[in-house]
């Protein structure tokens, strides 16, 4: 097992310090670990957001550990510059395209929901996100208009086979669920969304085990707050599947919470928190690691096939919450390293 860490900026490295100190405490095969820089730390290293040794190791290594990237100091840099480049950069690199962010109800966490009760009771769904496509990668510039005025623009597109593949990962995944499968587009309005749909029920005919129904952007950012439990998998392009799985953060109770993989399809994948960097509590020991370590548990799963191994970390984790452990993002005030004491501590007992 070849395992990199690319801690990144911010809360990155605080963050992947906890989930490391979790895997060496679980019953693992020999691993080779490797490390990067990527983001703002690798830019004042070596001038460059993704450095070619980071990319090497990227192609070598079975597995990656993510921490976050993005640094104020930053912003002021031309484009191809800015930290987050390191992210999309591997992605392109490595073939990301698929992106798994699951959203269930923590039982500990319920009153830490944004929603009632009874409704935060209800989610229980898997975000499929496409991440190769879409304005994130279109063309994108800057220009005149005839009138002299500045003029942004960031083309959408999605080619057919793109739409497919990501559907068969979310046709697949709701198999091993509930068997249904929300579409999210805006094909009233976009051309590229229309071709999302017509894809989907292409390959919808392939999976007739599994139901299909489509919900547009603005009506699913409604329904994930107003009924969250109707959603089974949610697949979505890019855009879209960025805003959408950071509102459903804040409907389980925080954004520190849910982990996320990328996959390639091939056993590749590079899994982290879908927090940011946070650079403003960075250093401060403020920072809730459980989705690095979530995070870890996804990586054991998919690039692994230890099932065992994560569903362990996974119950140390709901385990930590019951005992009372709360980071401040959760209304506490355990630091980083305590939370990881905690997930520790609960670990111990799950591996009794």
């Amino acid at each position: 097992m070849k395992i990199a860490v690319f801690p990144g900026d911010g809360i990155g490295p605080e963050t992947c310090a906890e989930a490391l100190r979790v895997l060496h405490a679980i019953d693992l095969p020999d691993v080779q670990w490797m490390e990067g820089l990527v983001g703002g730390a690798a830019w004042r290293a070596t001038g460059h957001p993704l450095p070619d040794a980071t990319i090497e190791v990227a192609h070598a290594c079975d597995a990656i550990l993510f921490g976050a990237v993005g640094d104020f100091a930053c912003d002021q840099l031309d484009r191809h510059l800015r930290p987050e480049q390191a992210i999309l950069g591997l992605r392109r690199e490595l073939q990301l395209f698929a992106n798994l962010r699951p959203v269930r109800a923590i039982p500990a966490l319920i009153d830490a929901s944004a929603l009632k009760p009874d409704i935060a009771r209800s989610i229980d769904m898997l975000i499929v996100r496409e991440l190769n496509g879409d304005v994130y990668f279109g063309e994108k510039g800057r220009r005149q208009t005839p009138e002299g005025l500045r003029q942004g623009y960031d083309i959408m597109s999605y080619a057919e086979d793109e739409v497919r593949r990501i559907a068969h990962v979310a046709f697949t995944a709701a198999r091993g669920r509930r068997g249904a499968v929300t579409s999210v587009d805006k094909a009233n309005v976009l051309e590229t969304s229309q071709l999302w749909r017509d894809v989907m029920l292409e390959v919808a005919r392939e999976y007739p085990d599994v139901t299909l129904d489509h919900m547009y952007v603005d009506n699913a950012a409604m329904q994930m707050v107003r009924a969250p439990g109707h959603f089974d998998v949610v697949v979505t392009g890019n855009l879209f599947g960025d805003i959408l799985s950071d509102q459903a953060s804040m409907c389980v109770g925080s954004i520190g919470l849910l982990a996320s993989a990328a996959l390639n399809g091939s056993g590749k994948g590079l899994y982290e928190p879908i927090h940011g960097s946070a650079p403003d509590i960075a250093g401060q020991g403020r920072a809730n690691p459980l989705a690095t370590i979530l995070s870890a548990a996804m990586m054991l799963r998919h690039s692994f096939g230890l099932e065992a191994q994560a569903a362990t970390i996974e119950r140390a984790v709901y385990r930590a919450l019951d005992s009372g452990a709360r980071s401040a993002d959760l209304g506490g005030q355990d630091t980083s390293v305590q939370m990881g004491d905690a997930v520790l501590r609960a670990l111990e007992v799950e591996m009794a």
